[in-house]
């Protein structure tokens, strides 16, 4: 079978994880994905199976967009809930004007420094992996997008957060910017995908729901290539 299924990527699982489980449901090896999520995000993930595994390298530099949560007070080692806390002493009772500011700062062409657990490669080896050795390594500046950025909801310390942006960008990271920016530290406790490229989450099946099919039922979820 070929085509693209569009995933609702759950909380805990790899990106990784989701194409093992696809490549059982579907009885190929040929699969693959069109941009990574972190375990601790949920949301769309495009699946290419079988020949649409060709067109990884254009699906993936499409803009994406998220839904996302800042909780302010605290750092994080991994920029996101799931690494180690520590609390900072600044107070994080900050008026809503400057936030909004904050955020609107960060809209256009921005360079961003990858965070240390993270998937890009420093000669040859993932970023993670060096990190979880206890060799934490600064990568490069990138630049990267961000076509629009907007603050939906302010209940203190948490900040939710609307995102469309360029490949290469790393929530968690802008998430700790705008906490340093506001002088009181931050971390991304939320992150949902709504949209990868022309994908969106009302296309996106759960895996529950995918293990659920049959065969003819898992084909008819493929979209064509």
């Amino acid at each position: 079978m070929d085509g693209i299924l569009v995933a609702n990527k759950p909380q805990g699982m790899t990106s990784h994880d989701v194409v093992d489980v696809v490549r059982r449901l579907y009885g190929t090896k040929k699969v693959g994905h069109a941009g990574t999520l972190d375990p601790m995000a949920t949301g769309v993930l495009v699946l290419l199976v079988g020949r649409a595994t060709k067109l990884s390298g254009s699906l993936t530099s499409e803009e994406k967009e998220y839904d996302a949560t800042l909780t302010l007070g605290a750092r994080s080692t991994t920029g996101d809930a799931w690494g180690r806390l520590e609390k900072a002493d600044a107070s994080t009772d900050i008026p809503e004007g400057r936030i909004i500011d904050a955020f609107s700062k960060f809209e256009g062409e921005i360079e961003q420094t990858p965070p240390a657990y993270s998937a890009k490669k420093i000669n040859g080896v993932r970023m993670y992996k060096l990190a979880r050795r206890g060799k934490v390594v600064e990568a490069l500046p990138q630049k990267i997008f961000i076509k629009k950025i907007l603050v939906s909801k302010i209940a203190l310390p948490e900040i939710d957060f609307r995102l469309t942006c360029s490949k290469g960008t790393y929530v968690r990271q802008l998430c700790a910017d705008i906490g340093e920016a506001l002088g009181c530290g931050g971390y991304l406790s939320r992150l949902e995908r709504t949209r990868s490229g022309k994908f969106t989450i009302k296309q996106a099946i759960s895996i529950e729901d995918l293990k659920k099919m049959g065969s003819a039922h898992l084909a008819e979820r493929l979209l064509g290539i």
